[in-house]
């Protein structure tokens, strides 16, 4: 009876901090508010607006996808609030599984990292296929042609999608010689992106057409909710500036402002870019893989379509950084808690990174950008996130309870309607994604399931003394409460 309590068991926040803390699994804080913000933007911006935006006008909302947009930026900012009051009261490495991991137990919290593995691994496989798209692309303008084999997967009729493959191998280069590099570098490039986008902005916003805008929902009310779940990708990557929490000089303060300032001008962008590009073009003419660059040859500006190929580039290129760089420290606080290879979880003596556990996703997501073709999985990515702000929102509800003298930095308002209400979103959403993603999910999640019974329950640094408890333990009212899970 005690082993199969023990997948429930929860992790104290004393044991989580006792762990960052230790000189072996130990990373250096150099991090600050500006540089958080700088990986949320970075993350966010970037597949969504150069992308998503003409493919959800055209085949879901039409002009009615500025709705969609800001139906996804209600779902996203309410579990951004969530994740703001955990990353600050828990300043440790690995996100929603952390959080989990403290509020749910060991078996959800695996489930919710499994997840994550899921998001960031097959999101990241995506975005360097669409950067070795536009990279293609703005080749061609040069009049330099790749060979179709080595820039399209064997699935696509290539052999395998190099340029895919050697950005992501260089970004990993970049990621292992320290946080700080990645960082610097990061702010650069999402400069050029912004730059690139409000380039559009002001030269887009001449020449928008209101009869564009008519019919405004042509696939009535329903298409904005299909369209919300489509876009929704778009939003995914603010949740990466908490994985950085362990390398943050205050994060008290700083995760919280890094979490909501991102969000806000990545929401404001998106709104501006959508409507602005469905007034210059027709939406049912924005089904294509580049509608921002589409939208400017549209109406006569070539010249632009040049440097917004190369600000999509630079925007690309920030969000599989970010998204690189958010996975293996997922993967390292999953590996520090022994439910993955201890490989994980092994820090570089001079260069203070995960060095083996970046190479090895960099290596896998090299291989997933070269060989497998994104379009059957894209949609696990929004699902395996709706999981995941479902679980840290439930979390949240438990910590308050069991955990309500606990040092918040930041607390959520309106407690406990804002999670119940960022709990409906998540459900709602991935309620509206297609039926056959929900089969793959629930393949996914068998073969996590395998993976937890055969190596992590075994290889749990929990010991069968700490805390057993099952997730909702000390949601009954009493004495208890004050106490935190039974021991």
């Amino acid at each position: 009876m005690i082993k199969r309590l023990t997948t429930w068991r929860t992790k104290s926040i004393e044991q989580l901090l006792a762990a960052r803390e230790s000189g072996q699994h130990r990373m250096p804080r150099t991090l600050g508010a500006l540089d958080l913000t700088a990986l949320g933007v970075g993350a966010i911006i970037g597949t969504g607006i150069f992308v998503l935006t003409g493919v959800a006008a055209a085949s879901y909302a039409g002009p009615g996808v500025v709705a969609s947009f800001v139906l996804a930026a209600i779902a996203s900012g309410l579990a951004a609030l969530i994740y703001a009051e955990m990353a600050s009261t828990i300043p440790v490495a690995g996100s929603a599984y952390t959080f989990s991991y403290v509020s749910l137990g060991e078996v959800l919290a695996w489930l919710v990292g499994w997840n994550l593995i899921l998001e960031y691994l097959v999101a990241s496989g995506a975005v360097a296929i669409g950067w070795s798209s536009y990279f293609a692309d703005l080749l061609r303008t040069a009049g330099i042609f790749l060979p179709e084999q080595l820039i399209a997967s064997p699935f696509a009729g290539g052999i395998f999608n190099l340029p895919a493959a050697l950005i992501v191998l260089l970004i990993t280069g970049l990621i292992v010689t320290g946080t700080q590099h990645s960082a610097t570098a990061n702010k650069f490039v999402v400069a050029a992106k912004i730059s690139a986008i409000l380039l559009f902005i002001v030269l887009g916003v001449r020449h928008v057409d209101p009869i564009n805008w008519t019919p405004f929902l042509p696939y009535g009310v329903k298409g904005i909710f299909h369209g919300a779940a489509i876009v929704f990708f778009a939003y995914i990557g603010f949740d990466a500036v908490s994985t950085a929490a362990e390398e943050v000089k205050n994060p008290n303060r700083d995760l919280t402002i890094g979490i909501i300032t991102s969000l806000t001008i990545a929401t404001v962008l998106y709104l501006l870019v959508s409507i602005i590009l469905t007034g210059m073009v027709p939406y049912y003419e924005l089904n294509t893989a580049s509608p921002v660059a589409y939208a400017l040859l549209r109406v006569g500006l070539p010249w632009a379509t040049a440097l917004i190929s190369i600000g999509a580039l630079a925007g690309l290129t920030s969000v599989l950084l970010v998204m690189l760089y958010g996975q293996s420290r997922i993967f390292f606080a999953m590996a520090r808690d022994g439910l993955l290879p201890p490989i994980f979880d092994w820090i570089h003596p001079r260069l203070q990174t995960p060095l083996w556990d970046s190479v090895i996703i960099g290596v896998l997501v090299a291989i997933i950008a070269g060989l497998v073709p994104i379009g059957i999985v894209v949609e696990l990515t929004n699902i395996g996130t709706l999981t995941a702000f479902t679980a840290i929102a439930v979390g949240l509800l438990i910590l308050r309870r069991t955990h309500p003298d606990l040092e918040r930095p930041f607390r959520v308002p309106g407690v406990p309607w804002v999670p119940y209400l960022s709990i409906a979103a998540s459900v709602y959403l991935a309620l509206n994604l297609p039926p056959l993603t929900w089969v793959r999910f629930a393949v996914w999640i068998a073969i996590g399931l395998v993976v937890y019974w055969f190596y992590g329950r075994r290889h749990s640094r929990l010991s069968e003394n700490d805390s057993v408890s099952s997730p909702l333990a000390g949601m009954v009212p009493g004495p208890a409460l004050k106490k935190g899970p039974r021991k």
